[in-house]
């Protein structure tokens, strides 16, 4: 009889069933959450367009804002109590910040109109150190750009310097509505954006914001304690450090041509745009047909009589002028006299008898009147240069010499002019720049 293994065999009967049930529920499981994700995207990206545009809307505003934030002429804060121009009848007496609110308002978001919150939206200090502002609402007359804390440094840490308009938005009467968090109990939110526009000195410069194709050295402008400094005057030699000829264009190859330069002399300034930190080109020579051409216009402008005040490129000289110079502003400045080729051995005629600011002009630290009637041309001369603190940049007297042009940096505020970017020589930006 043969042996037989009885072998038991036990089914698992609903093992399949249940794995199927786990399953199931995995899958319910990781649709909610993906549900969730999705939602949260959606919303997110919804609260992401709807703070796009306040922050839109606040750049706009504050832009605006410091774009008005002096008078025309720059020597005043627009504090709302005078029209931002006086010469415009219809110029509205509106403030900084109350043209800040009104651009901002002027947007919308996802079709709800842009709230301000206007004790936030304010004129202000811009400290580029502390990456900070500073709201200020009481100084309205501008902080003396020409003084001994007039540096780049001190104008940073000096609150009192209003530079900036800060801009909130918000949507708070007309929050953003939630779409899928209303299930989390969410059903809207509250968004705000904030923006700061500064305004700072001229760099950037349009068309015919300077005169004549002269170039200035900061380090002719500038005092040991580095702040501008229009105490002293200074003039413009051959191979001196103080300035040279340019043809106001971005290139290296250096202003050369005569007959272009001549022809700059005799137009209305810069034909193109002029960028703040790039090169433009120089000659430090003298360009007798050049010179000849400002000579004759400067007797036309002054009858030798009177200042003749220009806006002029400031270059960075510290390697020396020539053939390209980076440009970091503009000055405005007043022409004294100028000394021909032909009048050097000719004193006695031709040095200066007499010398007033011109009538269209403003300088608070002008020297004053100056006139002497001595038929001694050295003896006018040598006291026409101490009464004008005509000096070398070494600080002896300016001398008698052929082919030079003698200048008194200006103490006043000039009207802004081009864009911000440069630095302190007495001239700010008219357009700002978004710094927050």
């Amino acid at each position: 009889m043969n042996n037989v293994k009885m072998v038991r065999v036990t089914r698992r009967w609903g093992a399949r069933q249940r794995q199927k049930g786990v399953s199931v529920v995995l899958v319910a499981v990781s649709l909610v959450v993906l549900l969730g994700f999705m939602a949260l995207a959606v919303d997110v990206g919804n609260l992401y367009v709807a703070r796009n545009e306040l922050h839109n809307a606040a750049d706009a505003g504050s832009l605006a804002g410091a774009r008005f934030l002096y008078v025309k002429d720059g020597s005043w804060v627009n504090d709302g109590m005078e029209a931002y121009d006086p010469d415009d009848p219809n110029d509205p007496f509106k403030s900084a910040e109350v043209r800040a609110r009104e651009a901002a308002e002027a947007n919308n978001s996802q079709n709800s109109p842009v709230e301000v919150r206007v004790e936030e939206t304010v004129r202000g200090h811009w400290s580029f150190a502390n990456q900070a502002f500073t709201p200020n609402m009481s100084a309205v007359e501008p902080v003396d750009l020409f003084g001994e804390e007039a540096s780049t440094e001190e104008l940073d840490k000096n609150i009192n310097f209003i530079n900036a308009v800060q801009v909130v938005t918000e949507r708070n009467k007309t929050p953003v509505e939630t779409f899928f968090a209303r299930v989390l109990g969410i059903n809207n939110v509250e968004v705000t954006a904030r923006s700061v526009a500064y305004i700072g000195f001229a760099g950037t410069l349009r068309p015919q914001d300077v005169d004549q194709p002269i170039a200035l050295c900061k380090q002719a402008l500038l005092d040991p304690s580095g702040n501008y400094s229009c105490d002293v005057g200074r003039f413009i030699p051959d191979g001196d450090q103080t300035g040279g000829w340019t043809n106001f264009e971005h290139d290296t190859t250096g202003a050369t041509n005569a007959n272009e330069l001549r022809d700059l002399v005799e137009g209305d300034g810069n034909e193109n745009e002029m960028y703040f930190g790039e090169d433009i080109a120089t000659n430090n020579g003298q360009v007798q047909t050049a010179f000849q051409a400002f000579h004759d216009r400067w007797v036309d402008e002054t009858n030798r009589e009177i200042t003749w005040t220009l806006t002029l490129p400031v270059i960075d000289c510290e390697d020396g002028v020539a053939p390209s110079n980076r440009l970091v502003g503009a000055v405005t400045v007043h022409i004294v006299w100028v000394v021909s080729n032909a009048q050097e051995t000719k004193i006695d005629e031709f040095a200066p008898e007499r010398m007033d600011l011109a009538p269209d002009s403003e300088d608070v630290e002008w020297p004053g009147s100056w006139e002497h009637a001595s038929t001694d041309g050295q003896e006018r001369w040598d006291d026409f240069t101490e009464h004008f603190g005509l000096q070398f940049q070494n600080g002896d007297p300016a001398d008698w010499r052929k082919m030079s042009i003698y200048f008194l940096p200006s103490c006043s505020v000039h009207e802004p002019k081009g864009q911000t970017g440069g630095e302190n020589f007495g001239i700010l930006a008219e357009i700002p720049v978004l710094v927050n």
